[in-house]
């Protein structure tokens, strides 16, 4: 065999492999996912007709208006939104509760001025207001504000101040506990839950929101007086209130001397004001 015919053989080979190879699969185009069109915006007329306007962006309005549809563009404005284009003009501003939308012809050369077609409104939308959280330790400060004295009795009040930079809230009863000098936990004394404070019982707790830097106020009650009785002559000596907050687990502590007797100490709700007979009365 010839090198000539060796090549033209060699050649017939490699063309016949290529043609026997499969095609490349043709891929489907992917179709870019399509935005959520802008919800459509209803505005009442004087006339009885609608003005229905989506904003899809801050630079343009899509101003349907007896059957027909008109794009307009953000443009210059003293006050208010102001769209125009295609000879239109739609311009809204809000005031009182109330969105005011003038929709009208341009006037040549586009400038504004031009005949009011429709003057129209809608109710602005009230948008609900923010979740408040509880408020956490790390965002709390702890105080005595006032006391009182007599017949055996005890009462100190104290206040939580919010000073983090948002506003929280405290609903029902803090977690108090007593320390005594050397930080010992006094577990034979017990903290009872009692309504209302120690100069007006029986008020329900309730929350209380509190503004950065804001304070609420609830009541400490004891007794000083052995129950003797019950084979009590000396009462235990507490040097320090730790309380943890609603829902919380971080202590605050607060140096606070008191004898707490009877093995008990009386707590009252959170309440907004230091005067404890400001507050509200339930309904009976």
């Amino acid at each position: 065999m010839t090198r000539t015919a060796v090549v033209l053989m060699t050649c017939l080979g490699l063309t016949a492999a290529a043609c026997s190879q499969e095609a490349p699969p043709t891929t489907a185009p992917v179709e870019a996912p399509v935005a959520p069109l802008a919800a459509a915006v209803g505005y009442a007329c004087e006339s009885g007709k609608v003005v229905t306007v989506t904003y899809p962006d801050t630079e343009t309005a899509r101003v349907s208006y007896d059957g027909r549809d008109y794009v307009l563009a953000s443009a210059v404005s003293a006050s208010g939104a102001r769209y125009a284009g295609q000879g239109l003009e739609w311009w809204t501003a809000s005031r009182d509760g109330q969105e005011s939308g003038t929709l009208s012809r341009l006037a040549p050369n586009e400038t504004t001025g031009g005949t009011i077609i429709e003057r129209c409104s809608r109710p602005v939308p009230v948008l609900a207001p923010a979740p408040v959280g509880p408020c956490v330790g790390a965002d709390l400060k702890l105080s005595v504000e006032g006391g009182d004295a007599g017949m055996g009795n005890r009462v100190t009040t104290l206040a939580l101040q919010n000073v983090g930079a948002q506003t929280c809230s405290l609903t029902g009863y803090p977690t108090v506990t007593l320390a005594d000098a050397n930080g010992r936990a006094l577990t034979t004394v017990k903290a009872v839950q009692e309504p209302g404070s120690y100069l007006a019982k029986g008020t329900p707790p309730s929350s209380v929101s509190l503004a950065s830097q804001a304070k609420a106020y609830f009541d400490l009650a004891w007794n000083v007086v052995p129950h003797e009785a019950e084979g009590e002559k000396t009462c235990p000596e507490a040097k320090t209130l730790r309380l943890t907050a609603p829902g919380d687990t971080a202590q605050i502590s607060l140096p606070l001397a008191l004898t707490p007797c009877g093995k008990q100490i009386r707590v009252g709700p959170f309440r907004p004001v230091i005067d404890a007979s400001a507050s509200p009365t339930p309904a009976t």
